[in-house]
């Protein structure tokens, strides 16, 4: 199993990135493709010990900028991103993580690895804390504009990926709506309702409409959307976490009887801030293209790019691109596709 990494994608890069990848390497013995800027990237593995065959360098001439346009970045034949993406094409490794620009991720890796078979549009998706342990929603921004068949493909690859990585024996698919009602909602959602309905009968394990509440309710493993929507679903949530790791802090601090309980309390809030902090799930699959891209937080820690290594290695391992394309084949058909 190898691993590419870009190490000069992020905000940090590409101090973070090498960190990330030699705690992935120690920790999980996957093996890493470092590409980008061969002098700095031996500069910041200098600092560290790790096992030497685990990690490899390819160089890099150029990097795509956080801000850069993907129009832009598609040009840049030299960038990390370009060359770790056709390393992943070229089969000389298993998995791709970024950390950079997502827009940029995203072009590129359509344009290089291409769509798998009957996917019309590729999907950013991410997890979210639950009452039940996590909820997958998608898609969080790929695709601002949607078909109702959109949403029942992403439906398919979300349950595929629940399924095959997540390893939920049979994960419940919700349409994110404003009603739990099979009338609810505007034409997109009422017509992907149909489809969801309609693939419910070929065995997609779809239970209805999701309300907003839902995403953090533990009723559904898998919640899907158009990406505006679940954008703004992901920025809120992330914001949201944030908040209430700040005011359990200032709470706590400004009582006295406060700290003397945190004390005993110490354990559950450790587990709470782990179950609301993002870092421990990585990052956000790119579902629909020919083989496994993780895009990784621009601002991501070390323990977040090593946790979206460790992903990028479950999502190959799991066939998971096999499985969606027999799927959509399967649903597809319930479109006249």
């Amino acid at each position: 199993m190898k691993v590419v990494l870009d190490a000069m994608g992020g905000d940090n890069a590409p101090h973070v990135p090498v960190m990330g990848a030699v705690q992935a390497v120690k920790e999980f013995g996957i093996k890493v493709i470092l590409v980008g800027d061969e002098s700095q990237i031996k500069k910041e593995l200098s600092k560290y010990s790790f096992p030497i065959e685990k990690i490899e360098i390819v160089h890099a001439d150029d990097v795509v900028s956080m801000d850069e346009q993907p129009s832009k970045a598609l040009k840049k034949k030299n960038s990390s991103l370009h060359i770790g993406t056709k390393l992943l094409k070229d089969k000389l490794a298993d998995a791709f993580v970024s950390a950079g620009n997502t827009g940029a991720v995203m072009a590129i890796s359509l344009f290089t690895l291409g769509r798998l078979k009957g996917v019309e549009r590729p999907a950013i998706s991410t997890i979210l804390p639950s009452l039940s342990g996590k909820t997958f929603l998608l898609d969080v921004g790929a695709n601002v504009d949607c078909k109702p068949v959109h949403l029942l493909q992403f439906a398919i690859m979300g349950e595929a990926y629940a399924k095959y990585v997540l390893k939920e024996e049979n994960p419940k698919v919700g349409l994110l709506n404003i009603g739990e009602e099979e009338v609810k909602g505007n034409d997109l959602t009422k017509e992907a309702y149909k489809l969801l309905k309609a693939a419910r009968e070929k065995g997609l394990n779809f239970i209805g409409n999701a309300e907003g509440r839902d995403i953090y309710s533990g009723k559904f493993d898998v919640i899907v959307c158009d990406g505006f929507v679940g954008n703004v679903a992901l920025k809120l949530s992330e914001s949201l976490a944030k908040i209430l790791a700040k005011i359990l802090k200032e709470e706590i601090e400004s009582h006295f009887i406060s700290k003397l309980g945190a004390i005993t309390l110490k354990p559950a809030i450790k587990s709470f801030k782990k179950r609301i902090d993002y870092a421990e799930w990585g990052g956000a699959p790119l579902l629909g293209v020919k083989a496994p891209v993780i895009i990784a937080h621009g601002s991501s820690n070390a323990k977040a790019i090593k946790n979206a290594i460790k992903v990028a290695s479950q999502f190959a391992e799991s066939y998971l691109n096999e499985h969606i394309e027999k799927n959509i084949e399967r649903y597809g058909k319930l479109n006249g596709n």
